[in-house]
């Protein structure tokens, strides 16, 4: 990537630089050069900062930063807002719509059941015939496809055709957005429904647990699946990494299909989106499973992980650990297992959560340093690295970027406005990042562009341009699980892509 005049001087007329106006650091005037040069000298550190624009991209960078003045005077500021009271305004935003044509690369950290709006689970999925629900205890639903009367499960009332119920009511509106309102963390009043961390995070587990039925019914896992691809790529994303139970699947008749049928699943509807959509360039699997689970079932998980990723080297692209942080257990107590595929001598990437905590000392504190050991390939979340300026530095040396997930942690509760993120740090200092969405449907949100105009207008700061842009896009295929060869392939994709959309927004 070529550099910035600031970053190309040579360490002599540095040296030469700063010596020439030591002095004036303890004069009454500072030397106003050697001001602009230590100002020059940060800029050129940040994300963007060393990428040298051509004057297309200069002048898109100048539109760019004139709309972020203009977000960032308004009386109402998006990233300082939670998401859900936000967005109205973000989808109002010039700057926002510009983002949403921008070819953003790929989506590498983004999970199975939150791809696409749960509206169309609600509209589409539930109406299909064979549908059941049930009503929870605890005020939530579940549902499944069955050719017959299912059996009653715990804490659940008696299942209920949905075809039955809609046939009974006049207007189906009601009961339609009450289903919607079971699958989803969106609310008017985020503040008081979710006061704290404890409070979101329960009410964001039953989310998926109530579209597991759905989800899993294999003719709508398919569908699912080729509809985020379809939403994803409209949102100018021509690549997507997806972490991924690879839970077992069901047929009407009650038939359970096993994780080979799932990742072969997976592979079909990929082929079958990709041969539909040429501009599209692919997605892999990351297989996973919840840290809740002992060693010993850890184990198991492992070595089924390994026979996956022989079985379908193209498609999966390695393995993590999901869930909680807080609640869940850390890294190193699965030492032995996750160090099983070393000692089998077999290749099992791994691509772990870590840091997505804001609890400082305790064993989970720990993960990003010990993900680091175990050579993670990327690390998801990394909210709590700015505090552990050792596995920070070991995270640069080892080239290991960081999946950013702005309305994710805002959302649930890690930080409330968004130019207080964590990665404002790594932003300044050009650490090596990407940004992602995580499980837009369950916030309310689609695609990247959400996330990447939280990223930009709040976390980035007013001095980062299209270079941040161009730079932010770029690694998300840089710091893919792709091969060399299809990494050039795909840069090479995105650059027209980019050139082009660079033409045609400027003024």
């Amino acid at each position: 990537m070529p550099v910035s005049p600031v970053e190309g001087t040579s360490m002599a007329t540095k040296l030469l630089l700063v010596l020439s106006c030591w002095a004036a650091l303890g004069s009454a005037m500072p030397d106003p050069n050697y001001r602009e040069y230590l100002i020059k000298t940060e800029k050129s550190q940040q994300t963007g900062g060393r990428v040298l624009l051509t004057n297309a991209e200069e002048q898109l960078s100048e539109v760019l930063q004139k709309m972020k003045q203009e977000e960032m005077e308004s009386s109402e500021f998006p990233p300082a807002m939670h998401f859900f009271k936000a967005k109205p305004l973000i989808n109002h935003s010039s700057l926002f719509n510009l983002l949403r044509k921008m070819p953003k690369g790929g989506a590498l950290h983004v999970h199975d059941f939150a791809l696409v709006d749960v509206e169309w689970l609600v509209k589409n999925v539930t109406y299909r015939q064979h549908c059941y629900v049930c009503f929870t205890d605890d005020q939530s639903v579940r549902f499944i496809f069955s050719s017959h009367q299912p059996k009653p499960i715990p804490h659940c009332s008696e299942w209920i055709l949905l075809e039955t119920v809609r046939a009974k009511i006049d207007n189906t509106t009601d009961l339609d957005n009450g289903l919607i309102s079971n699958l989803t963390l969106y609310t008017d009043n985020p503040e008081a429904a979710y006061p704290n961390q404890d409070v979101v995070w329960k009410r964001f587990e039953e989310t998926f647990l109530a579209a597991w039925g759905l989800v899993t019914y294999a003719p709508v896992f398919k569908d699912y699946f080729f509809e985020g691809l379809k939403r994803f790529n409209a949102d100018n994303v021509m690549y997507l990494e997806l972490r991924a139970l690879l839970p077992q699947t069901y047929e009407l008749n009650g038939t359970i299909n096993d994780r080979f049928w799932t990742l072969r699943a997976y592979q079909e509807v990929l082929t079958q989106f990709v041969a539909e959509h040429s501009d599209f360039f692919g997605a892999r699997v990351i297989f996973t499973a919840n840290r809740g689970i002992n060693a010993s079932q850890l184990k198991e998980v492992i070595e089924e992980a390994v026979k996956l990723q022989r079985e379908f080297p193209e498609i999966m692209a390695g393995f993590d650990l999901v869930g909680r942080e807080d609640t869940g257990r850390p890294l190193w107590y699965f030492k032995e297992p996750l160090s099983l595929p070393e000692q089998l001598g077999v290749s099992l990437p791994y691509f772990f959560h870590a840091g997505e905590t804001d609890t400082q000392g305790t064993d989970v504190d720990q993960n990003i340093l010990d993900a680091l050991l175990f050579n993670t390939s990327r690390i998801g979340h990394g909210f709590a690295l700015v505090r552990h300026p050792t596995t920070k530095a070991l995270s640069r040396k080892m080239g290991v970027a960081v999946e950013v997930c702005p309305i994710s942690n805002q959302v649930l509760k890690l930080v409330s406005d968004l130019r207080d993120h964590p990665a404002a740090v790594l932003m300044s200092e050009g650490h090596p990042l990407v940004i992602s969405s995580d499980d837009p449907a369950i916030f309310g949100a689609s695609g990247l562009s959400y996330d990447f105009y939280e990223a930009f207008v709040g976390i980035a700061g007013l001095t980062s341009g299209a270079g941040t842009l161009k730079e932010l896009a770029i690694n998300s295929i840089r710091y893919s699980s792709l091969s060399p060869q299809q990494k050039e392939e795909a840069l090479s994709i995105w650059q027209k892509k980019w050139d082009k959309f660079v033409v045609e927004n400027l003024p």
